[in-house]
Protein backbone atom coordinates (compact mmCIF):
# COMPACT_ATOMS: atom_id res chain seq x y z
CA UNK A 1 0.00 0.00 0.00
CA UNK A 2 1.65 3.33 -1.13
CA UNK A 3 2.53 6.27 0.58
CA UNK A 4 1.42 4.41 4.05
CA UNK A 5 3.96 3.23 6.71
CA UNK A 6 2.50 0.36 8.08
CA UNK A 7 -1.43 0.76 9.47
CA UNK A 8 -1.91 -2.45 9.81
CA UNK A 9 -4.29 -3.10 12.67
CA UNK A 10 -2.15 -4.21 15.69
CA UNK A 11 -1.65 -7.43 17.71
CA UNK A 12 -0.38 -7.48 20.88
CA UNK A 13 1.44 -10.33 21.67
CA UNK A 14 1.55 -11.70 25.66
CA UNK A 15 4.17 -13.93 26.34
CA UNK A 16 7.56 -15.12 28.26
CA UNK A 17 10.74 -13.93 27.27
CA UNK A 18 14.01 -15.71 26.42
CA UNK A 19 14.07 -19.27 27.99
CA UNK A 20 12.38 -20.35 30.96
CA UNK A 21 11.64 -24.06 32.44
CA UNK A 22 8.35 -25.24 32.21
CA UNK A 23 7.13 -26.50 35.85
CA UNK A 24 5.57 -29.22 34.96
CA UNK A 25 8.04 -30.73 33.06
CA UNK A 26 11.75 -31.19 32.22
CA UNK A 27 12.02 -29.06 29.37
CA UNK A 28 13.21 -25.33 28.93
CA UNK A 29 11.18 -23.34 26.46
CA UNK A 30 12.82 -20.87 24.10
CA UNK A 31 10.15 -18.35 23.93
CA UNK A 32 12.17 -16.05 21.42
CA UNK A 33 12.34 -18.77 19.11
CA UNK A 34 8.24 -19.54 19.63
CA UNK A 35 7.49 -16.16 18.98
CA UNK A 36 10.21 -15.43 15.82
CA UNK A 37 9.13 -19.09 14.12
CA UNK A 38 5.63 -18.95 14.89
CA UNK A 39 3.55 -16.28 16.67
CA UNK A 40 5.19 -13.49 15.01
CA UNK A 41 5.02 -15.20 11.02
CA UNK A 42 1.26 -16.16 11.90
CA UNK A 43 -0.02 -12.55 12.74
CA UNK A 44 1.58 -11.16 9.80
CA UNK A 45 -0.15 -13.70 7.51
CA UNK A 46 -3.20 -12.73 9.03
CA UNK A 47 -2.41 -9.02 8.25
CA UNK A 48 -2.22 -7.83 11.49
CA UNK A 49 1.19 -6.29 12.86
CA UNK A 50 2.32 -7.52 15.83
CA UNK A 51 3.63 -5.53 18.80
CA UNK A 52 5.47 -7.79 22.11
CA UNK A 53 5.22 -6.86 25.38
CA UNK A 54 8.03 -4.71 27.29
CA UNK A 55 10.05 -7.43 29.49
CA UNK A 56 10.54 -3.95 31.74
CA UNK A 57 8.95 -3.31 34.59
CA UNK A 58 8.89 -0.90 37.39
CA UNK A 59 7.66 -1.73 40.99
CA UNK A 60 5.99 -4.69 40.18
CA UNK A 61 3.50 -2.22 38.03
CA UNK A 62 3.41 -2.44 33.94
CA UNK A 63 4.21 0.97 32.04
CA UNK A 64 1.17 2.91 30.74
CA UNK A 65 2.07 2.41 27.65
CA UNK A 66 2.38 -1.30 27.80
CA UNK A 67 -1.39 -0.71 29.90
CA UNK A 68 -2.32 1.39 26.48
CA UNK A 69 -1.42 -1.47 23.94
CA UNK A 70 -2.97 -4.26 25.53
CA UNK A 71 -6.21 -2.60 25.68
CA UNK A 72 -6.10 -0.67 22.61
CA UNK A 73 -4.71 -3.04 20.36
CA UNK A 74 -7.31 -4.81 18.02
CA UNK A 75 -5.84 -8.00 18.81
CA UNK A 76 -4.24 -10.33 21.08
CA UNK A 77 -2.93 -13.24 21.38
CA UNK A 78 -1.61 -14.72 24.93
CA UNK A 79 0.87 -17.55 25.04
CA UNK A 80 -0.04 -19.62 28.92
CA UNK A 81 2.86 -21.83 28.38
CA UNK A 82 4.72 -21.73 31.84
CA UNK A 83 1.48 -20.52 33.94
CA UNK A 84 3.68 -17.03 33.85
CA UNK A 85 1.96 -14.53 36.59
CA UNK A 86 2.64 -11.17 33.78
CA UNK A 87 1.02 -13.07 31.59
CA UNK A 88 -2.22 -13.77 33.46
CA UNK A 89 -2.42 -10.83 35.29
CA UNK A 90 -2.55 -8.60 31.94
CA UNK A 91 -4.58 -11.88 30.13
CA UNK A 92 -7.70 -10.87 33.08
CA UNK A 93 -7.43 -6.98 32.14
CA UNK A 94 -7.72 -8.04 27.97
CA UNK A 95 -10.96 -10.07 29.23
CA UNK A 96 -12.58 -7.51 31.12
CA UNK A 97 -12.02 -4.68 28.72
CA UNK A 98 -12.68 -6.81 25.23
CA UNK A 99 -15.27 -8.51 24.45
CA UNK A 100 -13.63 -10.15 21.72
CA UNK A 101 -10.26 -10.92 19.24
CA UNK A 102 -8.14 -12.24 22.14
CA UNK A 103 -6.48 -16.03 21.36
CA UNK A 104 -4.79 -17.87 23.47
CA UNK A 105 -1.98 -20.67 23.16
CA UNK A 106 -0.18 -22.87 25.00
CA UNK A 107 2.55 -25.45 24.63
CA UNK A 108 1.09 -29.04 23.81
CA UNK A 109 0.61 -31.08 26.48
CA UNK A 110 0.89 -28.51 29.51
CA UNK A 111 -2.15 -27.83 31.95
CA UNK A 112 -3.83 -24.79 32.01
CA UNK A 113 -4.91 -24.14 35.62
CA UNK A 114 -8.26 -24.91 36.46
CA UNK A 115 -10.17 -21.67 35.51
CA UNK A 116 -8.98 -21.65 32.39
CA UNK A 117 -9.47 -25.50 31.72
CA UNK A 118 -12.80 -24.46 29.79
CA UNK A 119 -11.55 -22.13 27.62
CA UNK A 120 -10.51 -22.69 24.06
CA UNK A 121 -6.99 -22.01 23.13
CA UNK A 122 -4.34 -23.27 20.63
CA UNK A 123 -1.80 -26.04 20.97
CA UNK A 124 1.81 -25.39 19.95
CA UNK A 125 4.18 -28.43 19.30
CA UNK A 126 7.65 -28.26 20.98
CA UNK A 127 10.88 -30.52 20.28
CA UNK A 128 13.04 -32.09 23.58
CA UNK A 129 14.93 -29.34 23.52
CA UNK A 130 12.08 -26.58 24.16
CA UNK A 131 11.72 -25.10 20.35
CA UNK A 132 9.10 -25.10 17.63
CA UNK A 133 8.52 -28.70 16.33
CA UNK A 134 5.84 -27.58 13.71
CA UNK A 135 6.22 -24.19 13.02
CA UNK A 136 4.57 -24.04 9.83
CA UNK A 137 1.26 -26.28 10.52
CA UNK A 138 1.13 -24.14 14.11
CA UNK A 139 1.88 -20.87 12.21
CA UNK A 140 -0.75 -21.15 9.76
CA UNK A 141 -3.48 -22.54 12.55
CA UNK A 142 -2.75 -19.39 14.65
CA UNK A 143 -3.67 -16.85 11.38
CA UNK A 144 -6.13 -18.82 10.64
CA UNK A 145 -7.55 -18.09 14.10
CA UNK A 146 -6.64 -14.71 13.93
CA UNK A 147 -8.64 -14.23 10.87
CA UNK A 148 -11.52 -15.80 12.11
CA UNK A 149 -11.11 -12.88 14.83
CA UNK A 150 -11.92 -10.58 12.63
CA UNK A 151 -15.60 -11.50 12.59
CA UNK A 152 -16.30 -10.21 16.47
CA UNK A 153 -17.19 -13.49 18.37
CA UNK A 154 -17.25 -13.21 21.73
CA UNK A 155 -14.27 -15.07 23.49
CA UNK A 156 -13.71 -13.78 26.68
CA UNK A 157 -15.02 -15.87 29.68
CA UNK A 158 -16.70 -12.58 31.61
CA UNK A 159 -18.61 -11.86 28.03
CA UNK A 160 -19.32 -15.16 27.50
CA UNK A 161 -20.79 -15.65 31.34
CA UNK A 162 -22.80 -12.17 31.37
CA UNK A 163 -24.74 -11.86 28.53
CA UNK A 164 -26.01 -8.26 29.16
CA UNK A 165 -22.84 -7.33 30.30
CA UNK A 166 -21.81 -3.76 28.85
CA UNK A 167 -19.31 -3.53 26.15
CA UNK A 168 -16.31 -1.02 28.35
CA UNK A 169 -15.76 1.93 26.22
CA UNK A 170 -12.24 1.35 25.37
CA UNK A 171 -11.76 5.17 23.77
CA UNK A 172 -13.32 7.10 26.24
CA UNK A 173 -10.67 9.41 26.25
CA UNK A 174 -10.86 13.60 24.93
CA UNK A 175 -11.77 13.70 21.55
CA UNK A 176 -8.31 14.98 20.09
CA UNK A 177 -5.82 13.48 22.70
CA UNK A 178 -7.69 9.64 21.39
CA UNK A 179 -5.55 9.85 18.28
CA UNK A 180 -2.55 10.10 20.05
CA UNK A 181 -3.34 6.53 22.06
CA UNK A 182 -2.91 4.21 19.40
CA UNK A 183 0.46 3.83 17.66
CA UNK A 184 -0.25 4.10 14.00
CA UNK A 185 2.28 5.36 11.04
CA UNK A 186 3.90 8.68 12.14
CA UNK A 187 4.36 9.20 8.13
CA UNK A 188 0.52 9.03 7.47
CA UNK A 189 -0.32 11.21 10.66
CA UNK A 190 2.02 13.79 9.25
CA UNK A 191 0.39 13.28 5.82
CA UNK A 192 -3.22 13.79 7.41
CA UNK A 193 -1.92 16.92 9.30
CA UNK A 194 -0.40 18.28 6.00
CA UNK A 195 -3.89 17.45 4.04
CA UNK A 196 -5.81 19.63 7.15
CA UNK A 197 -3.90 22.41 6.18
CA UNK A 198 -4.46 22.16 2.70
CA UNK A 199 -8.48 21.65 2.71
CA UNK A 200 -10.71 18.96 2.35
CA UNK A 201 -9.70 18.00 -1.25
CA UNK A 202 -6.45 16.77 0.11
CA UNK A 203 -7.73 14.52 3.40
CA UNK A 204 -10.81 12.99 0.40
CA UNK A 205 -7.33 11.76 -1.45
CA UNK A 206 -5.94 9.98 1.73
CA UNK A 207 -9.21 8.34 2.69
CA UNK A 208 -9.61 7.34 -0.99
CA UNK A 209 -6.40 5.87 -0.86
CA UNK A 210 -6.97 3.70 2.07
CA UNK A 211 -9.64 1.78 0.23
CA UNK A 212 -10.70 -1.28 2.93
CA UNK A 213 -11.10 0.61 6.04
CA UNK A 214 -10.98 -2.67 7.56
CA UNK A 215 -7.52 -3.19 7.24
CA UNK A 216 -6.23 -0.41 9.55
CA UNK A 217 -6.15 0.04 13.46
CA UNK A 218 -8.15 2.50 15.21
CA UNK A 219 -5.56 5.31 15.65
CA UNK A 220 -5.95 5.80 11.92
CA UNK A 221 -9.46 5.88 11.28
CA UNK A 222 -10.08 8.11 14.38
CA UNK A 223 -7.24 10.59 13.24
CA UNK A 224 -8.96 10.67 9.44
CA UNK A 225 -12.29 11.28 10.87
CA UNK A 226 -11.10 14.00 12.94
CA UNK A 227 -9.27 15.34 9.84
CA UNK A 228 -12.60 15.71 8.20
CA UNK A 229 -14.01 17.51 11.13
CA UNK A 230 -11.18 19.72 11.10
CA UNK A 231 -11.69 20.79 7.85
CA UNK A 232 -15.34 21.00 8.62
CA UNK A 233 -16.42 18.13 5.87
CA UNK A 234 -19.47 17.24 7.71
CA UNK A 235 -20.78 15.18 4.74
CA UNK A 236 -17.49 13.09 4.79
CA UNK A 237 -17.57 12.84 8.23
CA UNK A 238 -21.00 11.29 8.62
CA UNK A 239 -20.60 9.00 5.48
CA UNK A 240 -16.99 8.06 6.91
CA UNK A 241 -18.43 6.92 10.68
CA UNK A 242 -21.26 4.75 8.44
CA UNK A 243 -18.36 3.11 6.55
CA UNK A 244 -16.39 2.18 10.20
CA UNK A 245 -16.06 -1.06 11.80
CA UNK A 246 -19.22 -1.77 13.62
CA UNK A 247 -16.55 -2.19 16.71
CA UNK A 248 -15.55 0.85 16.59
CA UNK A 249 -18.56 3.22 15.10
CA UNK A 250 -19.68 1.58 18.57
CA UNK A 251 -17.95 3.70 21.03
CA UNK A 252 -18.73 6.76 22.81
CA UNK A 253 -15.96 8.45 21.21
CA UNK A 254 -17.11 8.03 17.55
CA UNK A 255 -21.00 8.09 18.28
CA UNK A 256 -20.30 11.80 19.73
CA UNK A 257 -18.89 12.12 16.67
CA UNK A 258 -21.72 11.01 14.43
CA UNK A 259 -23.95 13.18 16.41
CA UNK A 260 -21.73 16.22 15.92
CA UNK A 261 -21.44 15.71 12.07
CA UNK A 262 -25.11 14.91 11.54
CA UNK A 263 -25.84 18.34 13.11
CA UNK A 264 -23.26 20.24 11.13
CA UNK A 265 -24.41 18.57 8.19
CA UNK A 266 -28.21 19.72 8.48
CA UNK A 267 -29.72 16.77 9.95
CA UNK A 268 -30.57 17.57 13.56
CA UNK A 269 -33.38 15.39 14.19
CA UNK A 270 -30.74 12.01 13.60
CA UNK A 271 -28.04 14.06 15.50
CA UNK A 272 -30.58 14.22 18.58
CA UNK A 273 -31.82 10.95 17.90
CA UNK A 274 -28.27 9.03 18.12
CA UNK A 275 -26.81 11.43 21.31
CA UNK A 276 -30.27 10.76 22.98
CA UNK A 277 -29.34 6.69 22.60
CA UNK A 278 -25.79 7.02 23.41
CA UNK A 279 -26.88 8.87 26.89
CA UNK A 280 -29.35 6.14 27.60
CA UNK A 281 -26.79 3.17 26.64
CA UNK A 282 -23.45 4.48 28.63
CA UNK A 283 -24.94 7.24 31.10
CA UNK A 284 -24.86 11.07 30.83
CA UNK A 285 -21.21 12.73 29.65
CA UNK A 286 -20.45 16.45 29.75
CA UNK A 287 -19.29 15.58 25.90
CA UNK A 288 -22.54 14.16 25.01
CA UNK A 289 -24.87 17.01 26.22
CA UNK A 290 -22.36 19.30 25.16
CA UNK A 291 -22.82 18.00 22.04
CA UNK A 292 -26.67 17.64 22.33
CA UNK A 293 -26.94 21.27 23.62
CA UNK A 294 -25.44 22.50 20.56
CA UNK A 295 -28.53 20.09 18.55
CA UNK A 296 -30.66 22.34 20.69
CA UNK A 297 -29.14 25.84 20.40
CA UNK A 298 -28.87 25.54 16.33
CA UNK A 299 -32.98 24.47 15.68
CA UNK A 300 -33.70 27.64 18.52
CA UNK A 301 -31.56 29.77 16.32
CA UNK A 302 -33.30 28.37 13.21
CA UNK A 303 -37.14 28.58 15.24
CA UNK A 304 -35.80 32.30 16.34
CA UNK A 305 -35.05 33.43 12.53
CA UNK A 306 -38.28 32.00 10.79
CA UNK A 307 -40.31 34.15 13.56
CA UNK A 308 -41.47 30.71 15.77
CA UNK A 309 -41.18 32.64 18.96
CA UNK A 310 -42.91 29.91 20.62
CA UNK A 311 -41.59 26.95 19.32
CA UNK A 312 -37.98 28.93 20.14
CA UNK A 313 -38.69 29.40 23.62
CA UNK A 314 -38.76 25.55 24.02
CA UNK A 315 -35.93 24.82 21.97
CA UNK A 316 -34.03 27.43 24.30
CA UNK A 317 -35.48 25.44 27.08
CA UNK A 318 -34.02 22.17 25.48
CA UNK A 319 -30.86 23.75 25.01
CA UNK A 320 -30.15 25.15 28.74
CA UNK A 321 -31.22 21.88 30.08
CA UNK A 322 -28.61 19.54 28.23
CA UNK A 323 -26.29 22.19 28.76
CA UNK A 324 -26.57 21.74 32.10
CA UNK A 325 -26.78 18.44 32.62
CA UNK A 326 -23.72 18.10 30.70
CA UNK A 327 -21.93 20.72 33.14
CA UNK A 328 -23.48 18.80 36.30
CA UNK A 329 -21.84 15.36 34.60
CA UNK A 330 -18.22 16.76 35.26
CA UNK A 331 -18.08 19.80 36.67
CA UNK A 332 -14.08 20.19 35.88
CA UNK A 333 -15.85 20.51 32.39
CA UNK A 334 -16.54 24.15 31.37
CA UNK A 335 -17.65 24.28 27.81
CA UNK A 336 -21.61 22.99 28.60
CA UNK A 337 -21.87 25.71 31.65
CA UNK A 338 -20.83 28.76 29.90
CA UNK A 339 -23.05 27.64 27.29
CA UNK A 340 -25.84 27.19 29.47
CA UNK A 341 -25.70 30.64 31.43
CA UNK A 342 -24.86 32.11 27.88
CA UNK A 343 -28.05 30.90 26.98
CA UNK A 344 -29.93 31.77 30.31
CA UNK A 345 -28.76 35.27 29.36
CA UNK A 346 -31.50 35.61 26.60
CA UNK A 347 -34.61 33.57 28.34
CA UNK A 348 -37.40 36.13 29.17
CA UNK A 349 -36.94 36.67 32.59
CA UNK A 350 -33.55 35.58 32.43
CA UNK A 351 -33.11 32.20 34.04
CA UNK A 352 -32.85 32.18 38.15
CA UNK A 353 -30.18 29.64 37.99
CA UNK A 354 -27.40 31.54 36.01
CA UNK A 355 -25.92 33.90 39.12
CA UNK A 356 -25.25 30.48 41.45
CA UNK A 357 -24.24 28.69 38.29
CA UNK A 358 -22.08 31.50 37.56
CA UNK A 359 -20.08 31.46 40.27
CA UNK A 360 -19.45 27.64 39.81
CA UNK A 361 -18.03 27.62 36.65
CA UNK A 362 -15.79 30.64 37.04
CA UNK A 363 -14.13 28.72 39.94
CA UNK A 364 -13.71 25.77 37.68
CA UNK A 365 -12.12 27.61 34.93
CA UNK A 366 -9.70 29.39 37.59
CA UNK A 367 -8.63 26.26 38.61
CA UNK A 368 -7.94 25.10 35.41
CA UNK A 369 -5.81 27.95 34.56
CA UNK A 370 -3.59 27.26 37.70
CA UNK A 371 -3.11 23.62 36.89
CA UNK A 372 -2.82 23.66 33.42
CA UNK A 373 -1.07 25.28 31.13
CA UNK A 374 -4.02 27.69 30.03
CA UNK A 375 -4.92 28.14 26.25
CA UNK A 376 -6.95 31.06 24.67
CA UNK A 377 -9.71 29.49 25.29
CA UNK A 378 -9.72 29.32 29.28
CA UNK A 379 -9.13 32.96 29.09
CA UNK A 380 -11.75 33.82 26.54
CA UNK A 381 -14.40 31.97 28.75
CA UNK A 382 -13.55 33.80 31.73
CA UNK A 383 -13.83 36.58 29.87
CA UNK A 384 -17.41 35.71 28.79
CA UNK A 385 -18.14 34.84 32.23
CA UNK A 386 -17.23 38.19 33.88
CA UNK A 387 -19.32 39.55 31.00
CA UNK A 388 -22.25 37.23 32.33
CA UNK A 389 -21.70 38.97 35.62
CA UNK A 390 -21.43 42.58 35.03
CA UNK A 391 -17.89 42.54 36.08
CA UNK A 392 -15.92 45.14 34.23
CA UNK A 393 -12.61 44.94 36.53
CA UNK A 394 -12.20 41.04 35.61
CA UNK A 395 -13.05 41.82 31.63
CA UNK A 396 -10.49 44.51 32.03
CA UNK A 397 -8.33 41.79 33.44
CA UNK A 398 -9.02 39.22 31.70
CA UNK A 399 -9.45 40.24 28.20
CA UNK A 400 -5.43 41.35 27.34
CA UNK A 401 -4.47 37.74 28.33
CA UNK A 402 -6.96 36.77 26.05
CA UNK A 403 -5.34 38.29 23.53
CA UNK A 404 -1.69 38.00 24.30
CA UNK A 405 -2.34 33.70 24.17
CA UNK A 406 -1.64 34.58 20.44
CA UNK A 407 -5.47 33.26 19.33
CA UNK A 408 -6.05 32.18 15.42
CA UNK A 409 -8.82 34.40 13.97
CA UNK A 410 -11.17 32.34 13.65
CA UNK A 411 -11.31 31.69 17.90
CA UNK A 412 -11.26 35.66 18.26
CA UNK A 413 -14.08 35.83 15.66
CA UNK A 414 -15.98 33.13 17.63
CA UNK A 415 -15.65 35.37 21.20
CA UNK A 416 -16.46 38.46 19.37
CA UNK A 417 -19.71 36.98 18.52
CA UNK A 418 -20.98 35.75 21.91
CA UNK A 419 -19.94 39.31 22.79
CA UNK A 420 -21.82 40.80 20.18
CA UNK A 421 -24.82 38.65 21.19
CA UNK A 422 -24.79 40.03 25.02
CA UNK A 423 -24.18 43.40 23.82
CA UNK A 424 -27.39 42.84 22.45
CA UNK A 425 -29.60 41.61 25.05
CA UNK A 426 -28.03 44.18 27.09
CA UNK A 427 -28.68 46.69 24.76
CA UNK A 428 -32.68 45.55 24.10
CA UNK A 429 -32.95 45.89 27.75
CA UNK A 430 -31.66 49.20 28.40
CA UNK A 431 -28.52 48.44 30.41
CA UNK A 432 -25.38 48.76 27.91
CA UNK A 433 -22.42 49.42 29.76
CA UNK A 434 -19.33 51.26 28.45
CA UNK A 435 -17.16 48.60 29.51
CA UNK A 436 -19.25 45.86 27.62
CA UNK A 437 -18.58 48.12 24.16
CA UNK A 438 -15.10 49.15 25.05
CA UNK A 439 -14.48 44.81 24.98
CA UNK A 440 -16.41 44.31 21.87
CA UNK A 441 -13.80 47.41 19.67
CA UNK A 442 -11.14 45.34 20.96
CA UNK A 443 -11.95 42.37 19.95
CA UNK A 444 -13.12 43.91 16.86
CA UNK A 445 -9.84 45.32 16.18
CA UNK A 446 -7.88 41.78 17.56
CA UNK A 447 -9.84 39.93 14.98
CA UNK A 448 -9.46 42.56 12.12
CA UNK A 449 -5.38 42.40 12.75
CA UNK A 450 -5.39 38.69 13.15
Amino acid sequence: MTAVEDPRPLCFVLMPFGTKPDPGSNVTIKFDAIYQEVIRPAIEAAGLKAIRADEERVGGIIHKPMFERLILCDFAVADLTTANANVYYELGIRHAMRPWSTILIFADGIRLPFDLGPVRGLAYHLDPAGNPAAATADRDELAEQLRAARSEVTDSPLFQLLDNLPHPDISRLKTDVFREQVEYSDALRQRLAEARRQGVEAVRAIRDELGDLRNYESGVLVDLLLSFRDVSAWDDMVTLVEQLPAALARTVLLREQYGLALNRDGQGGKAEEVLLTLIRDRGPSSETYGILGRVYKDRYEAALAAGQQVLARGLLAKAIDAYVKGFESDWRDAYPGINAVQLMELSEPPDRRQAELLTVITYSVKRRIESTQPDYWDYATLLELAVLGNDPEQVRHVLPLALAANPQHWQVESTLETIRRLRKVREARGTLPDWLTEAEHALAEAAGAS
